[in-house]
């Protein structure tokens, strides 16, 4: 199943070449033009990745981003654009939870880049998770297989 993609810019230019060119790579899009719209989008459907504008009118990118992560903090990929890129704005995205920080101008194929590296990293934190419920489920059925064979042993010898 195709990954789906919020992405949320003001300006009408940069959010439809945006989309189309991550529709060409396979994704399912979902543009929309403000923060106020991604909430909707948000709460109504399951999306794999966010990217959004950090400078839009009522509700920037910082604050979609908060409010995105009191939402589900876990799983989805939020991916802060800016064009008035900034080391202290950048350290802010990644501190409020941010995954990455791409600046605008930005060159496609780094963008691609960076998506693709993003779900990777994804996929990998759910099969850690997996891994370690595995080792806890075996962790703690060793000893209770364990008890059982001693007890086992002790009745068919007595």
């Amino acid at each position: 199943m195709a990954e789906r993609i919020l992405v949320v810019d003001d300006d009408d230019g940069v959010r439809e070449a945006l989309s189309e060119f991550l529709r060409s790579l396979g994704y399912v899009v979902v543009p929309v033009k403000n923060g106020e719209e991604a909430l909707t989008e948000f709460g109504e459907n399951a999306f794999d990745v966010v990217m959004a504008d950090l400078i839009m009118p009522n509700m920037d990118g910082m604050e979609l981003l908060q409010r995105i992560r009191e939402i589900k903090n876990e799983g989805v990929i939020f991916l802060m654009i800016t064009g008035h890129p900034s080391i202290n704005t950048a350290v802010e995205a990644i501190n409020r939870g941010a995954d990455d920080y791409i600046t605008k101008p930005f060159h496609l194929e780094d963008v691609k880049l960076r998506i693709s590296k993003a779900l990777e990293k994804q996929t990998l934190k759910g099969r850690l998770k997996t891994a370690q419920g595995l080792a806890w489920g075996l962790m703690l059925s060793i000893p209770l297989w364990l008890l059982l064979g001693i007890i086992l042993v002790i009745l068919f010898k007595g």
